[in-house]
């Protein structure tokens, strides 16, 4: 299971949200491209990054802070938040970045993702869907539908996508540990998709028990607030994933 480090850009800072609460934010001193080259440095595969101020107006914001990062590192670095048309994904691109993450966008309009896939392949489309209550929430987690996730990514499926990222907002920035039944059951229910988990990890007991679901479809976990508090080191979650350290 691999890990994957969260970047999360609000007004072109590095910072992490408490349960999508734009309210309750904690900014990071590291400039978003020094935070990305220490996670490369540590041996990160890929930087997961989220657009906040996209997520909330529906266009990509950081624009120059996603560049900077992306001309950085030259491990690839995926970006969700503000994504909603194919043009919106082209400029992502143009950006540097390697797969872009449809949230609202293929809520909304889940037939919509046929088009990102037609343009782009199914390797640089993930489809990012946040839970709560195990219902999906949209616009930067600021509405929620009666859409259940798990309906909504057995729908995507048959539209090309192969790749799904899973948010509990309970467990996100919460530091409690991850939604466990919650994430068993999709890997149950999408055996033919790839799954990354996302919210909660606060340790590498948490990282083991997400590994120990014995899921192979489970691909890896996004980690955030654990690595920026110093909770655990990339190295101590990685070995905890079952991989050498």
């Amino acid at each position: 299971m691999k890990l994957f480090p969260a970047i999360d850009l609000l007004h072109g800072n590095c910072v992490r949200l408490f349960q999508g609460d734009y309210a309750q934010e904690t900014v990071y001193e590291a400039t978003p491209a020094d935070q990305a080259s220490v996670w490369e440095r540590a041996g990160a595969p890929l930087i997961h990054l989220v657009d906040l101020d996209g997520a909330k107006s529906g266009a990509v914001t950081n624009s120059d802070a996603i560049r900077s990062i992306c001309a950085r590192v030259s491990i690839p670095c995926e970006l969700g938040g503000g994504i909603r048309t194919v043009d919106d994904a082209k400029r992502a691109f143009d950006l540097g970045v390697s797969r872009v993450i449809l949230g609202t966008a293929v809520c909304d309009n889940p037939n919509s993702a046929e088009d990102f896939i037609n343009a782009f392949g199914p390797e640089k489309i993930v489809a990012g869907i946040d839970a709560r209550g195990g219902k999906v929430a949209t616009r930067g987690w600021l509405e929620t539908s009666e859409v259940e996730a798990s309906a909504l990514a057995r729908t995507l499926f048959l539209f090309g996508v192969e790749r799904f990222i899973f948010t509990d907002i309970a467990t996100d920035g919460a530091l409690k540990g991850p939604n466990l039944p919650f994430m068993r059951s999709l890997c149950e229910q999408l055996p033919d998709c790839r799954i990354i988990a996302s919210g909660g990890v606060s340790s590498p007991a948490d990282v083991k028990a997400l590994a120990s679901l014995g899921r192979p479809n489970l691909e890896g976990v996004i980690i955030g607030k654990a690595l920026y508090d110093g909770r655990a080191s990339y190295a101590e979650l990685l070995a905890a994933a079952g991989a050498p350290a």
